[in-house]
């Protein structure tokens, strides 16, 4: 009988001790790097729905390495570079994650269910209510998104490439992945990947900032006050119906994302409560799932060790800082344009992180004065900066496509 050593029998470390060095220490870290991601999503101090399978995804894929046929290293998870259809058609039926990411993920489809559960959680009559007042909040937090464009093309990236790394800074994560998809497909793997890590942090890292560049006082600054119209649900979905079909006529090729936030509104002001139920509970859980799950198990060490993706961490990290500096500025401008009465916090929720942003303002001024509400506010910049974030990848494909 044939001797079976211990490498042999356990492939995992056989692979891991035949790597390379830097590709050994790289899987070693990100299965590390996947266990704090599940611990701080466990914790909330990271968006857990998002982060749980995708640090799990992530600590397998690197554990889960083999010996393919030939010698050939990999794994059973998926492979997004497989391009050729035979070959394709073969791997979907033993890379047991390759039929969603190719059907869902690579296509843009995920983003869109995911776009049209968001939908069914907005109430666009916060935009509504104060329209002026959450559009300037949302232009002013897409800062990083065109600052970070000419820095990205001055590192060496393409405008294409640039572009689709700059969208990080609207911390809209099925917009990052859509944009990607259309103008740098070579590179959707880490941008997508880096940002949707960085819009987990927003969660955790956000609230340092608040406290950092704005007083406690102000921190604290009651808005309940300041209730504004009331807007029926005929107003809102001509409003959906309008803003949706002016979009799409404006920018064809975000035309699918536009569809699918709207549609989600739509639904939720038609009354219709079995499509709300399937789509804001159905879709969007289930898409959030498999999104985590196949952004984990994407973080493969060979993928992420490209010299671009160290590049592409700062720049995601400098996007998201200078969108929400440009959102606290925006809010303080209104601050002292309204004498006072509004809490400059609110700046922040323009970040479109949808509704992550919006509950840790309200979270914080909530610690700060318990009887404060900034949630409608907050809301408003909050879905405005989904519009604008749409808008502002719409034009990127549209000149660089």
């Amino acid at each position: 009988m044939e001797t079976i050593s211990f490498l042999d029998l356990f492939q995992g470390i056989a692979t891991l001790v035949a790597s390379e060095p830097k590709v050994m220490i790289g899987r070693i870290f990100l299965m590390l790097l996947g266990f704090l991601l599940i611990y701080l999503g466990s914790k909330n101090v990271l968006e857990p729905l998002l982060m749980i399978p995708m640090g799990l995804g992530m600590s397998s894929i690197n554990a889960g390495v083999m010996f393919l046929e030939g010698g050939k290293m990999g794994t059973l998870f998926v492979d997004p570079l497989m391009a050729d259809p035979v070959d394709l058609v073969n791997i979907m039926q033993i890379n047991w994650l390759q039929p969603i990411y190719t059907l869902t993920f690579s296509n843009g489809l995920i983003a869109c269910f995911v776009f049209m559960g968001i939908g069914v959680l907005l109430d666009v009559g916060y935009v509504m209510a104060r329209p002026f007042q959450s559009m300037i909040i949302a232009l002013f937090a897409e800062l990083g998104t065109i600052a970070v464009f000419p820095i990205a093309v001055g590192l060496g990236f393409t405008e294409q490439e640039a572009a689709a790394v700059a969208t990080i800074g609207g911390a809209d994560g099925p917009m990052v992945l859509f944009t990607s998809l259309i103008l740098a497909k070579h590179l959707f793997v880490p941008i997508t990947v880096v940002g949707y890590l960085y819009l987990g942090l927003t969660y955790g890292g956000y609230p340092y900032l608040i406290k950092w560049l704005i007083p406690k006082k102000l921190q604290g600054i009651n808005m309940a006050g300041d209730s504004g119209p009331v807007i029926g649900r005929s107003q809102k979905l001509i409003f959906a119906v309008v803003t949706c079909t002016l979009l799409c006529l404006l920018f064809p090729v975000a035309a699918p994302l536009f569809f699918s936030v709207f549609v989600g509104v739509a639904v939720r002001e038609s009354g219709l409560e079995n499509f709300s139920n399937l789509i804001g509970e159905t879709f969007l859980y289930g898409a959030t799932f498999f999104l985590g799950l196949t952004l984990g198990v994407l973080c493969e060490a060979n993928t992420l060790l490209e010299p671009t993706v160290l590049k592409l961490l700062l720049l995601g990290m400098l996007a998201l800082l200078i969108s929400a500096l440009g959102g606290i500025l925006g809010g303080y401008i209104l601050y002292f344009a309204t004498g006072g009465k509004f809490n400059p916090m609110i700046g922040i929720a323009g970040v479109s992180c949808v509704p992550t942003t919006a509950k840790v303002v309200q979270k914080i001024a909530s610690s700060v004065n318990p009887s404060a509400i900034i949630l409608p506010q907050a809301l408003g910049a909050n879905i405005s900066g989904v519009i604008t974030t749409a808008i502002i990848s719409g034009i990127y494909v549209a000149f660089l496509r």
